[in-house]
């Protein structure tokens, strides 16, 4: 993976991959959201609103956005929320933490949502403080997706339930082949547009060749023992909210 420059090469430590990923989102910060709306045609809106009603949380409850960016996801979780809920967002780069205060100093449910410092694969939250955990477009870039979800589950609530929106492969004959044409050659071209050199955005969108198809980040969320696991394709299928259900104690 190439960044500002730099390499990032298959057999490097977790940790390198991890410090590779952080430089990666510093040097996206401050396009991230102009670009994911241009990239989108504008439908990221509609995406984040599914993922947020799919998490089922109430006035008054309590929600956390793990790799929150910039905070775009994070906010619709507060809509639904309220005044008197709280919604936690947490990334490990501070320069879309950053971006994330600045988005929600605009608005005025932004007083509902703590921003912290923290690893999706080591969530620093007591278990089932929360009553649901949404991740957006990261699942595919973390050090470990199953690891993420374990967590997620963790600090959710029995009857919580855990959300990940997530871009996918449309299955439809021409629309597979117009979005892989897409990825490969429109989103690097826009990308670098956007922020002036080359690496991420041809890194985000290769990221998809390698992530697994929506069956089996269906059977993830099943192995980490969540319940009334499903999922709903968007806009043809180029993206997917996956989620479940933490069990009741019997």
């Amino acid at each position: 993976m190439k960044v500002n420059g730099g390499t990032q090469e298959p057999g490097d430590s977790p940790e390198a991959k991890a410090e590779a990923m952080r430089a990666m989102f510093a040097s996206i910060a401050h396009r991230y959201d102009l670009l994911n709306s241009v990239l989108s045609l504008n439908q990221d809106r509609y995406w984040r609103a599914s993922a947020a009603a799919a998490c089922g949380v109430k006035p008054g409850g309590r929600a956390l956005d793990v790799a929150c960016g910039t905070g775009r996801l994070t906010l619709e979780l507060a809509r639904l929320v309220g005044r008197e809920g709280r919604v936690v967002g947490l990334d490990f780069c501070p320069e879309m933490l950053a971006r994330a205060r600045e988005n929600l100093e605009r608005v005025p449910l932004g007083e509902t949502v703590e921003l912290v410092a923290g690893e999706a694969i080591d969530l620093s939250f007591p278990d089932g403080c929360f009553d649901a955990a949404a991740i957006g477009f990261a699942l595919r870039t973390v050090p470990d997706p199953e690891r993420t979800i374990a967590e997620m589950a963790r600090v959710v609530r029995p009857g919580g339930r855990v959300v990940s929106l997530e871009l996918a492969k449309p299955e439809l004959p021409v629309l597979k082949q117009a979005h892989s044409l897409y990825l490969r050659r429109v989103v690097p071209l826009v990308g670098r547009w956007g922020v002036g050199f080359t690496g991420p955005y041809d890194f985000l969108s290769m990221s998809l060749e390698h992530f697994p198809p929506r069956d089996q980040v269906r059977e993830l969320f099943v192995r980490q023992g969540l319940v009334d696991v499903q999922y709903t394709e968007l806009t043809g299928g180029i993206v997917t909210v996956h989620s479940g259900a933490k069990p009741q104690p019997s």
